[in-house]
């Protein structure tokens, strides 16, 4: 049995926060969790919509029923399965999005990518290829991804501001996994700014809202 790959097209989804416009100063990337759906999670930045910022929500392309086989659905960005492709995928995916939404802007406007849950590796893999010109990085409740080569991760994420952001009662967030997190940002020369705020696996608007006026 030989193994062979085809390169296809797809249509991707995703939704927006603000209106495409001369006015706009700041472009946010936000990538969803394991299980969500795009337009339930753009919910979520209403906070930031000013007139002045347009927020971007792509939704993963592999889309699953949550329960058994009917019911709400969710999307996940990959798997295991044939990982390297799914992330040369991600890669291409974003980058198309990225240069249609600059399309419509100013030249210097400010871009911010948010990565929540599995939305964090997404897009800390998408950076290190350092082909997305950004301004800063939010990794909210995320993991950050052991498979990201380091000589290009340190390239990637050098002066480049970095908040981690996580709710004091988020289960997934153990003390473990949050100094093995630490660890691996700082071999990569990434120092972040640390915030918390009392919640779960969620995002919080009023510490979005401060993360937004300090980093």
């Amino acid at each position: 049995m030989n193994e062979h790959s085809l390169t296809v097209p797809r249509t991707a989804r995703y939704y927006t926060l603000g209106t495409p416009s001369e006015s706009i100063t700041d472009l946010w990337i936000v990538c969803h969790g394991y299980g969500q759906l795009a337009r339930f999670f753009l919910r979520h930045f209403s906070v930031l919509d000013n007139g002045q910022t347009l927020v971007v929500a792509p939704e993963a392309l592999s889309r699953f029923y949550l329960e058994r086989f009917s019911g709400r659905v969710g999307a996940t960005w990959m798997t295991k399965e044939d990982r390297l492709s799914e992330i040369d995928d991600q890669a291409s995916y974003l980058n198309l999005l990225l240069q249609e939404q600059l399309r419509q802007l100013p030249q210097n406007v400010r871009l911010t990518v948010l990565g929540f849950s599995q939305g964090g590796a997404t897009v800390s893999r998408w950076l290190a290829t350092q082909q997305v010109p950004v301004h800063r990085l939010i990794l909210w409740a995320a993991s950050f991804p052991e498979d990201i080569d380091f000589a290009t991760g340190r390239a990637a994420f050098a002066q480049l501001p970095v908040a981690m952001v996580y709710g004091t009662q988020d289960e997934f967030i153990t003390p473990e996994a949050l100094q093995r997190k630490q660890q691996l940002m700082q071999e990569l020369g990434i120092n972040p700014r640390i915030y918390t705020f009392e919640g779960g696996h969620t995002l919080h608007p009023g510490t979005l809202a401060l993360v937004d006026g300090e980093l």
